[in-house]
């Protein structure tokens, strides 16, 4: 679930990268404050439960880590401007978070 809310995210700043500045279409929809706070809000649910069970199950460190930092991102990319230094926050931050979910499902497998 994890890694499927992170792949959205960065489906969603390529397409508003994209959509936006090439036609100029969807700016009202996609530039939307509210879908950054709400994807923000749904990755540190998944996140914070699927990485706190396996810190639980498996007890390294690195993969909560990594997730962490990721989100960390995230939220800093809430409050820059909209540009590219939002989208280049927001995009490390997503690889991140699915980092932080690979290394948890290696590390508990």
């Amino acid at each position: 679930m994890g890694i499927g809310l992170a792949g959205l995210c960065a489906v969603h700043c390529l397409a508003t990268l994209l959509l936006v500045s090439a036609l100029g279409l969807g700016g009202h929809f996609l530039l939307e404050e509210n879908i950054h706070r709400i994807g923000l809000a749904l990755a540190l649910l998944a996140a914070g439960g699927a990485i706190g069970w396996g810190y639980m199950r498996h007890g390294r460190l690195l993969p909560f880590v990594v997730a962490l930092a990721g989100l960390a991102l995230m939220a800093a990319a809430l409050v820059v401007p909209h540009g590219p230094n939002e989208f280049v926050l927001t995009l490390i931050g997503v690889v991140l978070v699915s980092a932080g979910h690979l290394l948890n499902l290696r590390a508990a497998g």
